[in-house]
């Protein structure tokens, strides 16, 4: 049956309801009349103008309509009370808030801050009138009676602290008294100051100084001052005081400049007494601004016994490319014989220098370089001259460094260095300069740059080049000439080859074979002969190229084993020990390629010998001598527990580590025919409770010795011993620190804001390295710092007639301890 022009019964009733809406929404004349004027607001005025001669709109006369009121357009305004404020005043008040209304007061009692358009104000109490706008703010007395939460009032980089405060919102003139009131770099206490517009004020007994300290150093008083901001501070008769002691002349008048930023002008010096250089003025100076990158200060110290000292120090600094300084020295000490040296002079008289340098360049400036400095040269006698400076004249090493690097888009690099340390007691000074390195990280030559499917097992098979160059002069800065300069100079270059292979982990065991192939070149050689008539070892030193290559091979495996005991009864916090071995094994192979430098060499006179190679005593050192076919072996430990929250037991349980790491390697010559056996280095490495810094380490060397301390080939297991003790170290540090005064943990370390570059990151360091007063926490009563070192070895005696120990300790403490809120007494030493 056909199907077309069929309805179903469905469609029926969506049908009618479509219609009827059609019907119902078809344009038809609105039922309700708007009133008259209802849109004239929208079509009084039309946006298109329409000529007046237009024949489509004929003019037409209109008869005014008087049976309704003309509309007359009126604005709305707001009428402002003559006493009210321009800005909004957030306000807070720990005790509370009273408003009287019908005086137009409001009051805001303990620890009130309030803050209005640039203007912040705290003070015990605050007090606002509405009809004059005067502010008034006063401080309190505890119940000590010292005073407590003084009015501070800050403005821009103005800031005051005062005993009251009153002062006019409209006009923001007002009277302080006894204030202590900061502009820029100047600091004025005043027993009235008086504000008679936004930029001037006039002081009464006034002491302005540009020293932070409490106590200045320096000031100069006056009973009239007047100070414009950012201009200029005016005073009258002017008497200048130092440590708090007027000078007795005065200037008539003072123009003291309140410029922004660097500007040049006379540093004002100190009184200082001593026993040994007499009276003296130290700190006299100038700074001289010699561009917008560069400055220069120049100090001098004046003494009474006839010594002096000038310093001359330039800074530079251009951001996001360089900063650096210089510091240069020259001091002449004439001090008092105290009858400690042999001189019968009254005074012993000291010329020295010093010269130090610091540069460090921004890795922005140039991408992929780097150029550091740091270098402190100078007489050896210099530290030991100078005033009132315990860690400067107790220390005995100087040392220096240059540095230039350059990155290859990490594929090579190159660093060239110069390094110098002197010993002012043994006044020796060693130069190595320069030292130059390049290396290739490990490149892979058979790996395909687009690669498809796996790796074949030769595509990851590389190879690296590891290169140095160094030199060596030495000598005593007492007996300095360019002849002896030139003896002591020593050169050497190394180069090593090594070639890797990493191969697929075979289950949980890493395998990894290894070729190296390294040579070294050396400018001199050292032939030593036993002399039968002398009695010793001669020694000749023949200059020229000479060179030594070594090649080894091996191959080395390695893997982790883990162990954990859970504890049925957890022990106080602890609820599992756990133990992580890595034990470490190796096949090595290394051909005798140095036999020709080795000799025996006769020592003494009963025939003793040694062997002895032509490269012993460079400034690289000789390889070892001799066949090796063996195996190597070390086994590394880690121990840690398992510990449950003692405060929140729904916490996740801690890791704590006992041992961050212990154990030993050695290795087995498989071709020695004696010696074969190489001694034991065991090591320990611990953190305990994460305060106490442990590492120690000894090397133990299995064989006998005899009476001379040389080895013989007898291992000293067979008389029940592990063997002797050859070199040893170990290295102990912790620090201890009370409590802050609000129990509150806080962090030693200077905050460095991250927006900083690194050169103001680094000067900030600098400063606060100079000035540690500034960054002293009050809030911590005490601290101590304690270390201890201690190295143990044992090293054969110049004349070869055996061995000799040498043990060196030492010992350091730095700590502080707060006697008030204000006063902390620091202390170090070594």
């Amino acid at each position: 049956m056909s199907k077309r022009r069929k309805i179903n019964v469905k469609y029926t009733p969506a049908i009618a309801v479509l219609a009827a809406f059609l019907i119902l929404t078809k344009y038809q004349q609105a039922a309700v009349h708007l009133p008259k004027h209802f849109l004239d607001s929208l079509t009084e005025s039309d946006t298109v103008p329409v000529k007046a001669d237009s024949p489509l709109l004929k003019p037409k006369a209109v008869r005014p309509d008087t049976s309704k009121p003309a509309r007359i357009n009126t604005v709305d305004t707001i009428l402002i009370s003559k006493d009210s404020i321009d800005a909004p005043i957030k306000y807070t008040a720990e005790d509370s808030g009273v408003l009287k209304i019908e005086t137009k007061e409001f009051l805001l009692y303990g620890k009130a801050e309030a803050d209005y358009s640039q203007m912040q104000l705290k003070a015990n109490t605050i007090q606002y009138d509405q009809s004059t706008q005067m502010v008034k703010a006063y401080g309190s007395r505890d119940t000590t009676g010292s005073p407590l939460s003084k009015p501070e009032m800050r403005q821009g980089e103005m800031t005051s602290l005062s005993d009251s405060i009153s002062f006019n919102l409209k006009t923001l003139k007002g009277l302080t008294k006894n204030s202590y009131y900061k502009e820029g770099e100047m600091f004025i206490n005043a027993a009235l100051l008086k504000k008679v517009d936004t930029n001037a004020f006039f002081g009464y007994n006034a002491k302005f100084t540009t020293c932070n300290l409490d106590t200045p150093h320096f000031a100069i008083r006056s009973r009239k001052l007047k100070l414009i901001n950012n201009k200029v501070a005016m005073s009258g008769l002017a008497i200048p005081e130092f440590e708090g002691v007027p000078v007795p002349i005065g200037l008539p008048f003072g123009i003291y400049p309140l410029s922004r930023g660097r500007s040049s002008g006379l540093m004002a010096p100190q009184f200082i007494t001593s026993e040994d250089f007499g009276i003296g003025l130290e700190g006299l100076g100038y700074y001289k601004v010699l561009n917008d990158y560069a400055d220069v200060t120049v100090r001098t110290n004046l003494y009474s016994y006839g010594g002096w000292a000038v310093n001359v120090a330039p800074k530079y600094m251009k951001r996001y490319h360089y900063t650096g300084g210089m510091n240069i020295t020259f001091q002449n000490t004439k001090s008092l014989n105290r009858g400690g040296t042999a001189s019968k002079e009254e005074f012993n008289s000291v010329r020295s220098f010093m010269i130090n340098w610091n540069h460090a360049r921004d890795n922005r400036a140039r991408p992929g370089t780097n150029f550091t400095a740091s270098v402190n040269f100078g007489s050896t006698r210099f530290n030991q001259n100078l005033l009132n400076n315990p860690l400067q004249n107790f220390q005995n090493q100087l040392t220096s460094s240059i540095s230039y690097t350059k990155d290859w888009k990490g594929k090579m690099n190159m660093s060239v260095n110069a390094t110098h340390n002197q010993n002012n007691n043994t006044r020796l000074v060693n130069l190595s300069l320069p030292n130059i390195g390049f290396n290739m990280v490990t490149v892979y030559p058979f790996q395909k740059k687009e690669r498809i499917g796996a790796e074949r097992w030769y595509e990851k098979l590389g190879i690296g080049l590891n290169s140095q160059l160094q030199n060596q002069i030495s000598f005593y800065d007492t007996a300095f000439n360019m002849r002896r300069l030139l003896d002591t100079m020593q050169w050497g270059a190394s180069h090593s080859i090594p070639i890797t292979l990493s191969l697929p982990a075979w289950g949980p065991i890493t395998i990894g074979p290894s070729v190296t192939y390294d040579e070294r070149w050396y400018g001199q050689r050292v032939l030593r002969n036993w002399n039968p008539t002398n009695k010793k070892v001669d020694t000749t030193i023949q200059r020229g190229f000479y060179a030594a290559r070594q090649m080894s091979f091996g191959i080395s495996a390695n893997t982790r084993i883990f162990g954990t005991v859970v504890m049925n009864k957890p022990l106080g916090n602890i609820k599992a020990i756990r133990h992580e071995i890595r034990p470490s094994f190796g096949l090595s192979y290394k051909p005798d390629m140095m036999a020709r430098y080795y000799k025996n060499l006769q020592v003494d006179t009963t025939g003793r010998t040694i062997r002895a190679s032509q490269f012993d005593g460079g400034i690289l050192g000789s390889f070892s001598e001799g066949k090796f076919g063996g195996i190597s072996f070390g086994v590394d430990n880690l121990l840690e527990l398992k510990v449950r929250d003692k405060k929140d037991t729904s916490a996740a349980d801690k890791k704590v580590r006992l041992i961050d790491g212990f154990g030993f390697t050695s290795s087995y010559n498989l071709m020695a025919d004696s010696f074969a056996l190489s001694p034991f280095n065991f090591y320990l490495r611990s953190n305990l409770f994460q305060n106490i810094n442990i590492t120690a380490g000894f090397t133990l060397d299995p064989y006998e010795v005899d009476n001379k301390g040389f080895r013989k080939n007898q291992l000293q297991w067979a008389r029940g011993s592990l063997g002797t003790i050859t070199t040893g170290n170990i290295a102990i540090s912790t620090s201890f620190k009370a409590k802050t005064k609000d129990g509150k943990e806080k962090d030693n370390e200077i905050p460095i804001d991250p927006f900083m570059t690194p050169e103001e990151q680094q000067r900030q360091l600098q400063f606060a390295r100079a000035n540690p007063a500034e960054f002293t926490d009050f809030d911590i009563p005490w601290s101590l710092n304690l270390s201890y070192s201690l190295n143990y070895s044992r090293t054969i005696k110049p004349d070869y007639s055996g061995f000799r120990s040498v043990i060196i300790q030492g010992m350091s403490f730095n700590g502080d301890f707060s006697l008030s809120s204000k006063l902390k007494i620091l202390a170090n030493g070594f």
